[in-house]
């Protein structure tokens, strides 16, 4: 299970409140502050990989191109990668190095689901309309689980959600 995301939009505070831990994957405010492959072994079962963030960061494009080039090496030809969880910050429009990244994903043939994060700093309305768009902005796309997840690792809303659907796939 991998999360990919652009950089800042919560992929490291979404495996701490995950598993429970604050500081199992380093959060940081400052964007693009991962800038590896982070592996969290669960015990056998499932390993969740916290990749670089795509699109923003404060780094060289040397550097960025470098990260990007990293995930997008991992996820291509992995059979044992079960699903990538792309992560969408519920409080910003969809851009275009997202729409890449699903392209991307479609034409790999590797299964990923969108998650919403930092959904408690968005009002009740504007949230389901958000979801209502990313739902079908899923149902575009070949790759993408058609089930749309919302999160907040602030208030823990929606990750037990998210830890069921992660359970699915994880081997018995």
């Amino acid at each position: 299970m991998a999360f990919a995301g652009r950089s800042n939009v919560g992929k490291s505070s979404l495996v701490n409140a995950l598993t429970g831990r604050r500081s199992l994957a380093r959060a940081s405010g400052q964007p693009g502050r991962t800038r590896q492959l982070n592996f969290f072994d669960l015990g056998g079962r499932l390993t969740l990989v916290d990749m670089p963030g795509y699109g923003y960061a404060q780094a060289g494009k040397a550097v960025k191109a470098d990260w990007q080039g990293l995930m997008f090496d991992y996820l291509r030809g992995r059979p044992s990668l079960r699903r990538v969880l792309l992560l969408m910050d519920a409080r910003i429009e969809v851009k275009e190095a997202d729409r890449a990244v699903m392209d991307l994903l479609d034409r790999a043939a590797v299964t990923y689901q969108l998650v919403l994060t930092k959904t408690d700093a968005v009002k009740p309305e504007p949230l389901a309309a958000k979801l209502a768009e990313m739902a079908a902005l899923a149902r575009r796309h070949p790759a993408a689980h058609p089930q749309v997840l919302s999160t907040s690792s602030e208030t823990g809303a929606g990750i037990e959600e998210l830890r069921a659907a992660i359970a699915e796939l994880a081997d018995p």
